[in-house]
């Protein structure tokens, strides 16, 4: 029980997102504007193109998916394990499952420049593109073995299906929040009960489909890679990411009412180490991936990582292994960093700047211009603007959902335990 010298904080009677995320959301469609002409114009320069404008969107439709179906994930897995930090970070979670309408936007000019991305589909005569030197032995017999799946028509479809499934999931996820809102305390153990059920089965679903999408979308660029790992590296990519930006999303509000009234320093420090969770789970699987691959040594198998490493590739994967792991990993082992909103603050963002700069790195030495071959030009320059315009027009939708509900679920069994004071045992 708590001591009766300790009085609970009182939960503020408007308990709608603050007048400042409008001007955040504002300042994010300013980024995206200044961003997204800076990146038109790159596309003109005589070292520019149209072909790295869209393996740029390719780029920055990644990130936006990742933050959408990530929060999704995430969402379910927090109705699933349940905690006091969930009740912070729901309706951040929610507002990006939510934005899952514009990630397809986003997605359709990749189905639409599909033959500029994916060589299965810019080669459909196989043997005709082996003898004019377009493509490998190895990768013409990938094409020709992988065809069932990888055609034009399977792309369209399997990603209409994928939407559909996590924009369900979405809809009742949301929808449910709101109706446990209005329902009484009585039914509470029935709320929970049908979250855990229904996340049960979401969290299982989102793993399968969502390593079938990047399957398509990121794997497929090179039509002879293959690893077993493939799905969950992203998925645990999406994880790191998401908390990050949730962190954020947080601290900022905690700034005004009623998020002020809500953060502890007990929830913010949980949020802080299951982000460091995340950040080791990654290095976990992407070293484990490349030791194995490495240590075989298979002829099959090697290139791809050889791509990625010779032609000064060395120096972006050094930088991604120091931004992407060393950084966060190093900063968030501190106890006080954690707690400490300004400086927790900045690792989510460098943790943000992170996933894009290996996000980068997973796509770019794809193509054959590009493998074993890292150079300098307005091309690669698109992959600083045009990412970063779409992931501000992302914010910007993504702040606009926040604010079309309460920012706490007031229904929620946690609720009167964190509204009480720091050092209160209960």
């Amino acid at each position: 029980m708590a001591h009766e010298l300790d009085h609970a904080n009182t939960l503020p009677a408007n308990l709608d997102a603050p007048a400042a995320v409008n001007d955040w959301r504002l300042r994010a469609l300013i980024v995206a504007a200044i961003f997204g002409i800076i990146g038109v114009v790159l596309a003109f320069l005589p070292t520019g193109g149209f072909d790295h404008v869209v393996r740029a969107w390719l780029m920055g439709f990644m990130m936006c998916f990742s933050f959408a179906i990530g929060g999704l994930a995430l969402l379910m897995v927090q109705h699933l394990t349940g905690g006091k930090w969930g009740l912070i970070v729901r309706r951040p979670l929610e507002a990006m499952s939510r934005t899952l309408p514009l990630v397809f936007l986003f997605f359709i000019p990749v189905g639409i420049f599909v033959k500029r991305l994916y060589p299965w589909a810019k080669f459909s005569d196989v043997a005709a593109a082996l003898q004019a030197g377009a493509i490998s032995t190895a990768e013409a017999h990938a094409i020709a073995y992988k065809r069932p799946m990888l055609n034009i028509p399977a792309f369209w479809i399997s990603a209409i299906i994928l939407f559909c499934i996590w924009g369900l999931f979405a809809y009742l996820m949301n929808k449910w929040s709101l109706d446990r809102d209005r329902d009484t305390q009585g039914n509470t153990p029935y709320w929970r009960v049908k979250f855990e059920n229904w996340s049960g089965a979401g969290v299982l679903i989102y793993a399968l489909t969502m390593t079938a999408a990047v399957i398509y979308w990121v794997m497929s660029l090179d039509v002879t890679w293959y690893s077993s790992i493939w799905g969950l590296l992203f998925l645990v990519g999406q994880g790191y990411a998401v908390f990050a930006l949730s962190i954020l999303t947080v601290l900022n509000l905690s700034k005004y009412e009623p998020m002020r009234t809500l953060l502890r320093k007990t929830e913010q420090h949980d949020l802080g180490k299951l982000t460091f969770a995340f950040v080791m789970l990654n290095i976990y699987l992407g070293f484990s991936q490349f030791l194995i691959i490495w240590s075989g040594n298979l002829p099959e198998e090697i290139p791809w990582y050889l791509n990625r490493i010779r032609g000064h590739w060395g120096v972006i994967i050094t930088l991604d292994f120091i931004f992407h792991w060393v950084i966060p990993f190093t900063l968030l082992l501190s106890r006080d960093l954690k707690r400490d909103k300004r400086r927790l603050a900045i690792v989510c963002r460098w943790m943000i700047f992170a996933r894009c700069w290996d996000m980068f790195w997973l796509i770019e030495p794809n193509f054959p211009d590009a493998r074993r071959n890292l150079h300098f030009s307005a091309g690669i320059l698109e992959y600083a603007f045009i990412p970063t315009a779409m992931i501000a027009i992302w914010v910007a939708y993504y702040l606009t959902q926040l604010k079309t509900r309460p920012l706490i679920a007031t229904n929620d069994p946690h609720l009167e335990e964190i509204l009480q004071p720091e050092h209160v045992h209960v």
